[in-house]
């Protein structure tokens, strides 16, 4: 049986980095992007079977392309607020809103 090494890059977006190969399904910050959409990040690092590009900060001529599955909102968070003695409370939920974004390809020159 044959071990395929895939090329993976980490990307940025959104103020977060990820490690991502061709195929991976990622929930990113929301992006103003329809469904069907193609999005292309810049890579700040590339690995793969025999080489490895560091970039400073990013690598020239590579790139990792997707495609826009759908508007998510991850798990409601409760926020309590409470400061004893002060008959102070303070109930909040918060959901944030993601892009789930299929990796269609990894790419690097």
């Amino acid at each position: 049986m044959e071990v395929r090494k895939l090329m993976y890059a980490v990307i940025e977006t959104g103020g977060k980095q990820y490690k991502v190969t061709q195929g991976d399904v990622i929930h990113v910050e929301k992006l103003d992007n329809v469904v069907g959409d193609e999005v292309t990040f810049e890579c700040l690092f590339v690995g793969g079977a025999k080489k490895v590009l560091v970039g400073d900060p990013i690598v020239k001529g590579a790139k990792v392309t997707g495609v826009v599955k759908g508007q998510v909102k991850g798990e409601k968070i409760v926020v309590y607020k409470y400061k004893a003695k002060k008959n102070y409370r303070k109930k909040q939920g918060h959901r944030q809103n993601y892009t789930r974004i299929e990796i269609t390809g990894v790419a690097a020159k």
